[in-house]
C-alpha cells in the first residue's frame, strides 16, 4: 500500500555452517600463500549468519597521519565478507566479490581491528553481507561495508 514501509528483512540466521573458524583460517592460509602472516586477518568466531574477524595492522597499514588505510580497512571488509559466504557453502575457492560499497564513519586509528559480518541474503548465485569495522567499541563503526558475493 502507498505510505507502508517497505518490511525490513532479517539476516539469515539459520541453519548449520560447513566451516568453523579454524577450518577458515587454514583455508585462507592456502588460498593465499603469498600473504604476509597478519596482513589480511583471520577468523575469530564463525556462526550461523555471522562471523568476527581480527586484523592488527603493521606500520604499513598506516597513511599519512597516522591512520589505518582505507584499503586495510576495505580489504578487511572483503576478508570476513568471503569467509563468512565459505562459512556457509564451504570451501569454494571461486566465489568471487560482485560489488564492495565503503563507507569511512570515523577515524579509524592503530590497534586492533575487528569486523562484524552479517549475512543478509544467501542465494543460490549471490551472498550479501552487511560488514561493520570497529576498533573499540563495537557500537561505534569507524567504517561499514556493503558486500556481494557471486558465487559459482
Amino acid at each position: 500500500m502507498a505510505g507502508e514501509a517497505a518490511p525490513v528483512l532479517a539476516p539469515v540466521s539459520s541453519g548449520a555452517i560447513r566451516m568453523d573458524a579454524d577450518a577458515l583460517n587454514a583455508f585462507l592460509a592456502d588460498a593465499f600463500p603469498h600473504s604476509k602472516p597478519g596482513s589480511r586477518g583471520h577468523v575469530v568466531l564463525a556462526e550461523p549468519g555471522h562471523l568476527r574477524g581480527r586484523i592488527d595492522p603493521n606500520e604499513q597499514a598506516l597513511r599519512p597521519g597516522g591512520l589505518i588505510s582505507g584499503p586495510t580497512q576495505m580489504g578487511f571488509a572483503d576478508m570476513a565478507a568471503y569467509a563468512l559466504v565459505l562459512a556457509h557453502i564451504g570451501p569454494v575457492a571461486m566465489a568471487v566479490t560482485s560489488a564492495l560499497n565503503y563507507q569511512f564513519l570515523r577515524p579509524c586509528r592503530p590497534g586492533p581491528l575487528f569486523a562484524d559480518a552479517h549475512m543478509l541474503r544467501l542465494g543460490k548465485r549471490l551472498a550479501v553481507m552487511d560488514v561493520r569495522i570497529w576498533t573499540d567499541d563495537a557500537d561505534k563503526p569507524v567504517g561499514q561495508a556493503n558486500v556481494t558475493y557471486a558465487i559459482p
